[in-house]
């Protein structure tokens, strides 16, 4: 079997290490549908594990690469015939299962969806598990009843991938939208993306009250920690907030005031097992709602030989929206 360009991280005495190499065929894991990977994405979790600063990574030598759009070159699954264009997101891939930083990839047919409808590989991979992460906390406040008439939604970690996308989506959705951030640098960026104010971080970074003024009906969290204490304690009466993320930490010091005196909700999300219909879902919506053009000027395409060194960039917070891998 012909061998192909992949980073691989391998277990140490001291840790892991993480290089790009070439791999062969038969190194791949069992899967019924083999992938020609022709975009990757770089996301925290992927930084994570390429970094090796926190145990993201649970089967060694790995692949990282939570996401990635290719053509199918073989497939077992009556789904999938060669040549489909298909993306995948999740699924404990780049953690547990080979993954999308390669230029091959052999999945599960279940963790597969066709390309959407509207969309290009390397459109599919600016949204990403990102995009997808954020459309599925606007369908959860939606589900939950929020609407742009009770207030408005705040973003956190709004420069980041989740937090960009997640402005695109809320503005389309009508809300008045305010992102968080630590970068005034992108204040334009964000007002470019649908921003109608903007907020310095550091108003929800440290310990607070267990209830402040009420200013925003709903809000998508990416940051947890003091952070999602503060938002929760600033939502409006009856309203909700979506978690999704912890850049700021896993914890969560705040009490139970905002939830019985106010009916708060705190609604969370995960993607990586999202069952398909709902993922599907999302996928529409991304599709048809988000502006192309806006989704171009927050994507940074980079080469796989760009990978590695931009891990650290992503977690130090220094990538703005979206970084996508094109293995051309």
């Amino acid at each position: 079997m012909a061998d192909f360009r992949a980073i691989l991280i391998e277990k140490t005495e001291t840790g892991s290490t993480c290089v790009l190499t070439r791999i062969d065929e038969a190194a791949l894991m069992p899967g019924d549908v083999t992938v020609r990977v022709s975009h990757s994405t770089i996301n925290f979790k992927d930084g994570l594990a390429i970094t090796g600063k926190s145990p993201v990574v649970r089967r060694f030598p790995m692949v990282p690469g939570i996401d990635f759009a290719g053509k199918v070159t073989h497939s077992d699954d009556a789904r999938f015939r060669v040549g489909d264009e298909v993306v995948l997101t999740g699924w404990g891939v780049g953690e547990t299962h080979m993954g999308g930083l390669a230029d091959m990839a052999r999945v599960k047919g279940d963790w597969l969806l066709p390309l959407p409808r509207g969309l290009t590989a390397a459109q599919a991979m600016a949204i990403g598990t990102a995009g997808l992460t954020a459309m599925l906390a606007l369908l959860a406040l939606e589900r939950h009843g929020v609407t742009p008439a009770q207030g408005p939604a705040l973003v956190t970690g709004a420069a980041g991938g989740v937090g960009s996308i997640a402005i695109m989506a809320l503005k389309k959705a009508g809300f008045h939208v305010i992102a968080s951030t630590g970068r005034p640098a992108e204040s334009d960026f964000l007002k470019d993306l649908g921003a109608d104010e903007i907020m310095d971080r550091a108003e929800l970074s440290t310990p607070g009250r267990p209830l402040g003024k009420e200013r925003w009906a709903a809000a998508i969290d990416a940051v947890g920690s003091h952070t999602l204490a503060n938002v929760l304690a600033q939502t409006r009466y009856g309203g909700a907030v979506a978690a999704c993320g912890l850049a700021q930490g896993m914890d969560l010091p705040t009490s139970v005031a905002p939830f019985i005196l106010r009916g708060v909700s705190l609604l969370g999300i995960d993607s990586a097992m999202c069952p398909p219909a709902l993922r599907s879902l999302a996928w529409q919506r991304l599709a048809s709602d988000l502006d192309l053009q806006r989704l171009a000027a927050l994507t940074t395409a980079i080469k796989l030989d760009d990978a590695i060194a931009s891990a650290g960039a992503i977690l130090a917070g220094k990538v703005r929206g979206r970084l996508v891998v094109d293995m051309a």
